[in-house]
């Protein structure tokens, strides 16, 4: 893919995670959950508790990459009546509120196509997205936001998996940036935990194939797989773990609850 984008914040969070020694943290939680208005609460305090990138789920109504926690938390937020605009004020007021950490949309291809792929990265550029992981579009499929997210500066981080054969996994590398996002399992998200005595050779797999920082994620959810991660790869995805946090807590207790979780699985305040 082309050069980074200028002012690159992924690029800037990789050089000061390695210069500390450790693996980022990446969090992720769905845009409209566990309320409408909830967005910008719980993404913040998952900054404050030490997330170095944040992933906004774009909810889905066929998310079929996601296990059931994330499935339902999708379900609620489409049930509250998400909408495209409503991430795009999000992200307004995380970066009005002097939040500078790398924020991505996660999601599936259908919502963007249907909104249309120029105005989608355009709007999400705008906002102040800084890339994009869309779990069900291959390299193949992709040259058109390709093109698009080149043109305003974005980045397109693609997926792989242990079953990935080298012939894939250079072609997810010479097409993406920012990083590339490494699967742990070969299921959906939050329904078992990262096999890390297994991943070893499928993360010197991808290594021997590219120079781009490694992402593992799936099945994340303790310190302890955060440390391991951080043993093979460059960052450490966190997701369902998160979101049942944030969908079981009463509303004037989430925010403590969420930061101290994050706290916790980061090391922030105790390192």
């Amino acid at each position: 893919m082309s050069l980074p984008p200028p002012n690159d914040r992924l690029a800037s969070m990789f050089e000061r995670t390695r210069a500390e020694g450790r693996p980022a943290v990446i969090i992720f939680s769905p845009c409209d959950f566990p309320e409408r208005d909830a967005t910008v609460e719980v993404l913040r305090a998952a900054v404050e508790g030490g997330a170095d990138a944040i992933e906004i789920g774009m909810p889905f109504s066929d998310p079929l990459a996601d296990g059931p926690v994330n499935q339902a938390a999708y379900d609620r937020a489409l049930h509250e009546g998400f909408v495209p605009a409503d991430l795009w004020a999000a992200v307004r007021q995380l970066r009005a509120e002097g939040i500078g950490v790398p924020i991505l949309c996660m999601g599936y291809f259908n919502p963007l196509l249907a909104y249309g792929i120029e105005a989608f990265t355009h709007d999400a550029a705008e906002a102040g997205v800084d890339g994009f992981i869309i779990v069900d579009l291959p390299p193949e499929e992709a040259s058109e936001l390709e093109q698009a997210t080149r043109a305003t500066g974005l980045h397109l981080i693609y997926l792989l998996a242990p079953t990935s054969t080298d012939e894939r996994i250079a072609l997810a590398a010479r097409h993406g940036s920012g990083f590339l996002y490494c699967v742990s399992v070969t299921g959906v998200t939050g329904t078992q935990e990262a096999p890390f005595a297994d991943l070893a050779p499928f993360i010197e797999r991808v290594r021997r194939q590219t120079d781009l920082p490694l992402a593992i994620g799936f099945g994340i959810s303790r310190r302890e797989h955060v440390e391991a991660a951080g043993r093979l790869a460059d960052a450490a995805a966190i997701g369902s773990a998160f979101v049942a946090r944030a969908g079981e807590t009463p509303r004037d207790r989430r925010s403590d609850v969420l930061r101290a979780f994050v706290e916790g699985i980061t090391g922030h305040g105790t390192e």
